[in-house]
């Protein structure tokens, strides 16, 4: 490991290291704006000069300059000084004077570093030039007036994205970014442009002019839009969520998030459920507490064991609990989380978990993808094999064709291609050190588990400490939900078959109208959606953000999410109406807090005891290995895929121009 002096002292740096990063492991800061530790080094802000020795005479820009053995690097001298406020002055030549009136004043950097290296005047009285924006779709707002070209946006389309569609135009003064045509960029990630920009010449336009950055507090959560289990930051204003941020975690989602997650903000106060309602004649009517609650408690007890719970998509794991906490004081095991009828195995949680860990699957050199998009169903770990691909490994699929933003071979969409897979395929894999096999909802859908479970001694996905063999989940209560026992060997079928007189619909939105349809359904949910239509009893209770909750994630990794604000109206945290009607029905839960619940739950479940990744041993199940037929995709608008997000202006406008091709201009949005 090399040497090097950062101003008088001496450390060890990792091989390969940057001098940037070798001033940083010094505890220097150092400014920037084109430098991004996730993206590649442009080297052309010029803001991150030091003084290196040896070497030229003359301030270097650290980022681009690989740190050496003997090197001593000087940030504080009198010409690294000189050299950043010239850079800082040469920066804010043609910068307008917007900070009053920006979204990023606040939180800029270009601020931040300006008051920090640049001078308190400036030498330039020419004209300051003027760029037109540029449409860049429904999410992003833009004023290239402010750009400094430093290319982070072009470089995160790219690298991160995948869709090389920001580029820059003209030279010198006339420099421009846009993107080719000057259409909308059609990434499901466009959002995180916004984050990398560091001048606010790309803004996030559905929160645009809405608040102050000062104004915010700041609430660590967990995102339920899909199961990768995003790390989020919820921005709360009063009693409003006003914008949602990625929080950084390497192991999950480094620090991007989808655009469903970011901006379904707006979803969270509108079509909400605020008070009872309950049907009579065929048509709803709005309702007491005390009337609500006595009709459930008199609906179950008339049950007895005849009652079901089916869990929805967006659940965290204290009301999975809490529910099946009320059905077994009736005796009842009916517990289902796969809504839409799936009924694949999961007597083992490590058979259907991602075993590779979202991380992890970067460093596979070989992966079969079979039926599973993961551009859509898991933006995040699209992410991650966007490196793979960008390293030399081989990304084969069994599936329709789709633009995954990646280099594919796509086999074709016959399951039967899972037991006579081309030479190509299994040549690839046999000289692979980390194989992998992704089977996404289509496969699970479509009987394909058995099959691609055989897949793991076909292709050798186990070797040493590593497996290779993964289940793409969709819904973020899934693994929470198996954990807790929300499975029936036949999934909604058994359910059926049992024919429960009162069924729960825990939030459940996607389950079909037509099933369970003799069961008097009780929905509890926050979204007046396809769930509150066809129940006979709607109870409002709580959005994610409006509770404290466990979630577990495709990998098998435990996560809590804070309560941000309050349910609107008359709405309850859902666990507090088990308890209340447990009351009623004179067989009252032995929790009274959500911290008792917790204690509750993971006392019979201590897997969900504590935050981490869960050790899930190797036991799969045997099952048939034959499979055959074509596979579809289950998710057909990335936009609209739960009750939340179909409530979301901003997901609709996404969903008309990115999914039904109805294009704007930048005129028509503005």
């Amino acid at each position: 490991m090399p040497k090097v002096t950062v101003d008088g002292v001496e450390i060890e740096v990792p091989q390969g290291a940057t001098v940037l990063q070798a001033c940083e492991l010094a505890g220097k800061e150092i400014p920037r704006f084109c430098y991004h530790e996730r993206l590649s080094i442009a080297g052309n802000c010029r803001m991150c000069l030091v003084e290196v020795a040896p070497g030229p005479p003359k301030p270097q820009a650290s980022c681009a300059l690989p740190a050496a053995d003997g090197q001593a690097i000087r940030t504080d001298t009198p010409m690294v000084k000189k050299a950043r406020e010239g850079v800082m002055e040469f920066l804010l030549i043609n910068h307008p004077l917007d900070c009053p009136i920006c979204d990023q004043g606040g939180e800029c950097d270009l601020q931040d570093q300006a008051m920090a290296y640049g001078r308190s005047f400036t030498r330039f009285s020419e004209n300051k030039r003027a760029v037109d924006d540029k449409y860049m779709g429904p999410v992003i707002k833009t004023s290239m007036t402010r750009c400094i070209q430093c290319t982070r946006c072009v470089r995160f389309a790219e690298e991160v994205a995948g869709v090389p569609e920001i580029g820059m135009l003209y030279r010198g003064e006339d420099a421009q970014i846009t993107t080719y045509l000057e259409q909308a960029v059609t990434s499901e990630l466009a959002g995180n442009l916004a984050d990398v920009c560091p001048v606010g010449a790309l803004l996030q336009k559905p929160q645009l002019f809405e608040y102050r950055p000062w104004e915010l507090r700041r609430v660590p959560a967990i995102d339920v839009m899909d199961a990768v289990g995003s790390n989020i930051r919820l921005d709360v204003r009063q009693r409003q969520v006003m914008r949602i941020l990625p929080r950084v975690n390497d192991d999950v989602n480094e620090e991007w998030i989808s655009d469903r997650t970011r901006h379904h903000a707006d979803a969270l106060v509108r079509n909400r459920l605020d008070r009872p309602w309950v049907r009579e004649n065929g048509k709803l009517r709005e309702a007491g507490w005390d009337e609500a609650l006595g009709i459930f408690a008199e609906k179950v007890r008339a049950a007895g064991p005849k009652v079901a719970a089916i869990a929805g998509d967006l659940l965290d794991a204290e009301t999975m609990y809490a529910a099946k906490a009320l059905l077994k004081a009736q005796g009842s095991k009916l517990l289902e989380g796969r809504q839409t009828g799936l009924d694949y195995d999961v007597s083992s949680l490590s058979a259907v978990a991602f075993n590779s860990t979202i991380a992890g699957i970067e460093q596979a050199d070989a992966v079969l993808l079979i039926g599973s998009n993961p551009r859509l169903e898991a933006s995040l770990v699209a992410t991650r094999l966007r490196k793979v691909d960008k390293k030399g490994g081989k990304i084969f699929a069994i599936g329709p064709e789709a633009d995954l933003a990646m280099r594919v071979e796509w086999l074709g969409d016959d399951l039967k291609l899972i037991g006579k897979l081309p030479k190509t395929v299994k040549d690839a894999f046999a000289n692979a050190e980390r194989p992998a096999v992704i089977v996404g909802p289509g496969a699970l859908a479509a009987g394909a588990f058995g099959a691609a479970l055989a897949l793991v001694e076909t292709l050798g996905l186990i070797k040493g400490d590593w497996n290779g063999f993964n289940v793409l989940h969709t819904s973020a209560s899934r693994m929470a939900g198996l954990i807790l026992g929300y499975a029936q060997p036949r999934g909604l079928a058994d359910v059926e078959a049992a024919r429960p007189q009162v069924a729960l619909l825990l939030g459940a939105d996607e389950m079909p109208s037509d099933r369970l349809s003799g069961a008097f359904k009780i929905y509890i949910g926050h979204h007046g959606d396809a769930g509150a239509r066809q129940a006979d009893l709607v109870l409002p209770g709580a959005a994610y953000t409006e509770k404290h909750g466990t979630y577990v994630n495709m990998e098998g990794r435990v996560q809590r999410g804070e309560k941000a604000v309050f349910p609107p109206g008359e709405a309850r945290e859902d666990w507090t109406i088990f308890r209340a009607v447990s009351e009623l029905l004179g067989k009252p839960l032995p929790f009274d807090t959500f911290g008792q619940l917790h204690a509750a739950m993971a006392a019979e479940h201590p897997k969900l005891a504590s935050p981490g990744l869960l050790k899930l041993k190797w036991a799969p199940p045997k099952l048939d290995a034959k499979a055959s037929g074509p596979v579809n995709y289950p998710i057909r608008d990335f936009y609209l895929t739960n009750a939340i997000a179909r409530s979301s202006p901003t997901m609709h406008i996404c969903s008309q121009e990115l999914v039904h091709g109805q294009v704007q201009t930048l005129e028509a949005a503005e």
